[in-house]
């Protein structure tokens, strides 16, 4: 596929990402958090096939980034998921 066509679809997907996460009411935006965290799940299972399938070394150290990417997404969201949690919590000590 051309990479110019794969740039205009990355570019266009990142606009429509951010005019829709704009426009989400911050009552759900943890559920929603959560739901990407589980999404991110998904992809440390997906990276982690991919890896143990891959035949050469480039693709075995492409998919251990992809592992390590991931993991962070994944145990960051669910701080951040936390930390707003805890907002709501009457007895936060804040």
């Amino acid at each position: 596929m051309n990479p110019w066509i794969l740039i205009v679809i990355f570019v266009i997907a990142s606009y429509l990402g951010y005019k829709i996460i704009k426009e989400i009411p911050t009552l759900l935006h943890t559920p929603l958090m959560s739901g990407s965290n589980a999404i991110s799940g998904v992809t440390i299972l997906g990276s982690l096939v991919s890896t143990a399938l891959a035949v050469s070394q480039g693709s075995k150290v492409m998919g251990f980034i992809a592992i390590v990417f991931a993991t962070i997404n994944l145990f960051g969201g669910f701080l951040v998921t936390d930390r707003m949690l805890k907002m709501f919590n009457k007895n936060n000590g804040v």
